[in-house]
């Protein structure tokens, strides 16, 4: 096997000193840290490993995070480590003695960011620009009686020749957001994504870093946008199968290995699509998932769901024509509903069933309905409901939502590589 040689870039801020001149990359006791990174440009979801160096033998550094968000609010993340007798401070390693987090994370500094004027438990970071534009995040190194050094990373949610185009109703069937893997790169698994109670599209990002590992990836909204419902309600499943075919016609696509993702209310689409429609949707990934069919929401009345312009039944969702493997994702900690029993009843039904291939249920310890999807960016455990305005308890830590999304994210794609020929 190759040996992939990790390089590193070393990164040193170039200050200005008054009355001195310019103080540059040093090793020396008055010189900056160096900041060391093995990459300034990478996708959202992508670890950046990070080492401090330059220091003397146990001395004490802060490094920080520091980004703007798509509101134009300052978040920031803080972390004290003491070198090591190299005078080195590895951050996927080390543990901070203080700071936003406390345990060795290597990617603690970006998803422990708060933000500046509010609290970190009631605020999520949404990037400036979202899929239209990378963002940035600068990490700083000070240590007493030097001066700081400082560097800026770019973060991505488009990879190299990835393409998106938005789907309307009126033009193509479906609304959502259609992205593909740059042009040559062989057939892969394609993912239909489905989000949950806030409507609108908001599984577009994950879409877009899924098609940047190489997945097709359609994001899809059915209600809260223009030419759909309002809320809720009626959602006929002949409206995803309409836009998993699209998706499973795309060059790029092995229309023998789609799968449908859901996120919360999404969920119950999601298993539903795998039952009702075997030779189409090759599977399922749920989190925080719906062993059952609910009502509508926010009309607790009203009919979620329909197929063949009736209304599907209350009650246990079928699992046994499902085709494909089933990936159930919850968090322990779930204060929305019974995501963790529902996640393991999901698999038991389908290994009762012998459905084929693999079932598995990852239920992560001190996570909440947060428990998804991509890691690394800053989230909030309380949170406002798009479609209600009231607040919502999720649950979880924001730990321990961060380590289940790294976690899962990873069974993921592994998932998907897989199922790829």
């Amino acid at each position: 096997m190759a040996r992939r040689i990790r390089r590193w870039a070393c990164v040193t801020a170039v200050l200005t000193v008054v009355g001195t001149g310019t103080a540059g990359c040093s090793t020396t006791p008055e010189g900056p840290a160096g900041i060391e990174l093995d990459a300034t440009t990478s996708l959202t979801d992508q670890a950046v490993h990070i080492r401090i160096t330059g220091l003397h033998s146990h001395e004490e550094v802060t490094v920080g995070s520091q980004a703007t968000d798509g509101q134009g609010r300052q978040w920031s993340g803080r972390a004290v480590f003491r070198a090591d007798a190299h005078g080195t401070v590895a951050l996927d390693s080390a543990a901070p003695s203080s700071g936003s987090y406390q345990v060795a994370d290597g990617m603690g500094l970006f998803w422990s960011m708060t933000p500046a004027d509010g609290d970190p438990e009631r605020a999520s970071f949404y990037p400036p620009g979202m899929l239209q534009h990378s963002y940035q995040v600068t990490l700083t190194a000070t240590a007493p009686g030097r001066p700081a050094a400082s560097r800026t990373l770019t973060r991505r949610w488009l990879g190299d020749g990835v393409t998106e185009q938005q789907l309307t109703p009126a033009a193509d069937g479906a609304s959502g957001d259609l992205f593909l893997p740059a042009p040559g790169t062989p057939r892969h698994p394609a993912v239909l994504l489905l989000g949950g109670s806030e409507g609108g599209n908001s599984q577009a990002p994950t879409a877009a870093l899924l098609a940047s590992h190489g997945y097709p990836a359609l994001s899809v909204a059915y209600f809260g946008r223009p030419g759909l419902p309002s809320t809720l309600k009626d959602i006929p499943l002949e409206y995803f199968a309409t836009a998993a075919h699209l998706l499973a016609a795309q060059p790029g696509t092995d229309p023998g290995h789609l799968l449908v993702l859901g996120y919360s209310r999404g969920s119950e689409a999601a298993l539903l699509l795998a039952d009702d429609y075997p030779d189409l949707v090759h599977g399922a990934i749920v989190y925080s998932p719906s062993a059952q069919v609910n009502n509508g929401f926010p009309d607790h009345l009203s009919t979620a769901w329909t197929k063949d312009g009736k209304d599907v039944g209350l009650g246990p969702i079928a699992l046994d024509r499902v085709s494909g493997p089933v990936l159930a994702i919850a968090g322990a900690d779930d204060h929305l509903w019974s995501s963790p029993l529902w996640a393991r009843q999901i698999v038991q039904e389908l290994d009762a069933a012998h459905a084929p291939h693999p079932h598995r249920a990852l239920v992560f310890p001190d996570a909440g309905h947060g428990v998804g999807t991509f890691p690394y960016l800053a989230a909030g455990t309380h949170l406002s409901h798009p479609a209600t305005g009231q607040e919502s308890d999720f649950g979880g830590t924001r730990p321990g939502n961060a380590a289940a999304q790294e976690q899962s994210w990873s069974e993921v794609l592994a998932l998907l590589a897989s199922l790829s020929g």
